[in-house]
């Protein structure tokens, strides 16, 4: 009876770290999943916009993140300038980070 409960005993605790083994590799499954699937789009759409606000000249038009459309007037380091409609009065300095689209000039 001694040997059956001594078999069963190595049994259970080889059991147990096969499923301490799959536990770990769920985990890093789902780790690559979550980073394919939500990090590296976002990393992507970061780059995207970088390159577009590094490329910014002035009389390009660009869109805000309220939604207004303008043509910039003025750039330096983080800021830019934005002339909005006709009114040649209306020009609103706002941060890089503000602007989401930009059309240039040249392709219309």
């Amino acid at each position: 009876m001694g040997i059956l409960l001594t078999a069963e005993a190595t049994t259970d605790a080889a059991a147990t770290g096969g499923m301490g083994l799959f536990t770990v590799l769920y985990i890093v499954v789902i780790m690559a999943i979550l980073y394919f699937f939500m990090m590296r789009p976002q990393k992507k759409e970061q780059k995207r916009l970088s390159a577009m606000l590094s490329a910014l000249e002035i009389g390009d038009c660009v869109l805000t993140s309220s939604g207004f459309y303008g043509i910039v007037i003025d750039i330096t380091d983080d800021t830019v300038i934005v002339e909005f409609g006709n009114n040649k009065n209306c020009r609103i300095p706002m941060q890089k980070s503000a602007i989401v689209q930009v059309e240039k000039a040249d392709a219309e």
